[in-house]
């Protein structure tokens, strides 16, 4: 498995989470509901890596 085609996904997963484990740790404590927010922004970075982008399908109109 080649690192480098999944970096920008691992990077922008780490990120997610660390955002909003820092929210989440502002007043020192973690409950579950912020556990399950860290858990959903990670789970969002990686599922934007997972659906294709959508094809382009306009038609360009003649001028």
């Amino acid at each position: 498995m080649k690192i480098a085609k999944y970096a920008k996904t691992i990077v922008a997963a780490v990120v997610a989470g660390a955002t909003a484990l820092t929210v989440a740790m502002g007043d020192d404590t973690l409950t579950s509901t912020e556990g399950i927010t860290v858990a959903l922004a990670i789970l969002g970075a990686f599922g934007v890596y997972a659906l294709p982008n959508a094809k382009d399908e306009r038609v360009d109109e003649a001028p």
